[in-house]
């Protein structure tokens, strides 16, 4: 082939061209290895490596990645493996109560000790007295400021009024300063669960409230046993 045919050939072959032919054939080099040896591609330092070293350090990166990657799956799911023990040892302990004290017991036991929050307040609302030391028992027609948090049996997390606060956490309303509130329901609502933090950022209105509801469905489910066994 003569100069100009080369020279002609090369001119009609583009960038592009060559790009995407190497793209449709993978495995061109596993043929023309030697062409390895003659391949520079630009290096962010400026200067030219191989194409073997590039591919090289490009995989080395890739792989530093995935480790970094599979090591927060792995903390992921070690931190989810703890969260279902402890969620699983609460259930337990919910079921097992016998009264509305060791109710109590066992929602501070799992809620403080356990997820490390600083407070937690069970209401039972009802015009009738009940035997009971920890619980406090509200008229349902005296709860006012706490109807919002009521009203639409939904798990509600961030900071409450100073009047809400103050009703729920008595006197530690001056050191909790984000609560989660959990309506207690079934059938209609029969109580309210408050967890209070000592942190302003613990409880977020924008967080998840899949545990809380969880927490609320059990609790709501063990307090009407109880209460209609003392029926």
């Amino acid at each position: 082939m003569s100069d100009e045919a080369v020279v002609s050939m090369a001119n009609e072959i583009s960038a592009a061209d060559v790009a995407a032919y190497l793209e449709a054939h993978p495995d061109f080099f596993h043929s023309h290895s030697g062409l390895l040896t003659l391949l520079s591609v630009p290096h962010p330092s400026g200067t030219a490596v191989s194409l073997v070293e590039r591919q090289t350090s490009l995989l080395r990166e890739r792989n530093q990645k995935l480790n970094e990657r599979m090591s927060e799956w792995m903390e992921a799911a070690h931190y989810n493996e703890q969260q279902f023990e402890k969620t699983r040892r609460m259930v337990l302990n919910l079921l097992e109560s016998m009264t509305l004290d060791d109710l109590s017991v066992a929602v501070e036991d799992s809620l403080c000790d356990e997820f490390h929050n600083d407070a937690t307040v069970l209401m039972l609302f009802s015009e009738k007295q009940y035997d009971t030391n920890s619980i406090s028992i509200i008229d349902p027609r005296q709860y006012g400021p706490l109807t919002p948090l009521v009203v639409s049996n939904l798990p509600t997390c961030g900071q409450l009024t100073e009047e809400q606060n103050s009703f729920i956490f008595g006197d530690k309303a001056v050191r909790v300063q984000s609560a989660a509130v959990v309506p207690l329901v079934k059938g209609e609502t029969i109580g309210l669960l408050a967890v209070g933090s000592y942190k302003a950022d613990h409880f977020q209105s924008s967080q998840g409230t899949v545990f809380l509801s969880y927490v609320g469905e059990v609790l709501s489910r063990v307090l009407s046993r109880i209460l209609h066994q003392g029926n």
